[in-house]
């Protein structure tokens, strides 16, 4: 056992509880402070648009964004969590102030588009690809004569002309 584990069953052991139920009482109550995050401006930067500019507000320069970046920390001051910020930014900005769209809707379309143009895309690709391959025909065995046609007897006529 360690030194530390001793201890801890010692001093258990020997204080009087209320001193112990007041230790965790104690412990318990620090826990949720520790645990909660702290929302950040960086953390809101790269999923909020300046109005103005109509870019991500940690591109943005313009003395709408200062405002906009000022409300964020002001809020971030009075405590509030991150989706609280984003919804006070949409009630004073609109919808427009968010960087991806929602998930419902018109919007969805916007995930949707690509990801289906994507594996459309795939499918005409290997379609070809196969297609393609196919376009060839099976090689003649080997040891066969190749087939006589209208091109193969001018080839012929044309390489007995030149014949040196």
């Amino acid at each position: 056992m360690s030194r530390r584990g001793a201890f801890l069953r010692l001093w258990v052991s020997k204080a009087p509880r209320s001193v112990v139920l007041l230790g965790a009482l104690l412990a318990l109550c620090a826990t949720p402070a520790l645990a909660a995050p702290q929302t950040s401006i960086t953390d809101l930067e790269d999923e909020v648009m300046c109005p103005v500019c109509g870019t991500l507000l940690e591109l943005a320069e313009s003395p709408q964004a200062q405002r906009q970046r000022a409300l964020i920390r002001r809020l971030i001051a009075e405590g509030r969590e991150k989706q609280e910020i984003k919804d006070a930014l949409v009630s004073q900005y609109g919808d427009e102030v968010l960087a991806l769209p929602g998930d419902s809707g018109f919007d969805l379309t916007a995930y949707l588009v690509p990801a289906i143009a994507f594996v459309v895309a795939v499918l005409a690709l290997a379609l070809g690809v196969r297609r393609w391959r196919g376009a060839g025909g099976d090689p003649p065995p080997p040891g066969a004569d190749p087939p006589k046609g209208e091109d193969a007897e001018r080839l012929d006529a044309d390489l007995a002309r030149y014949d040196l």
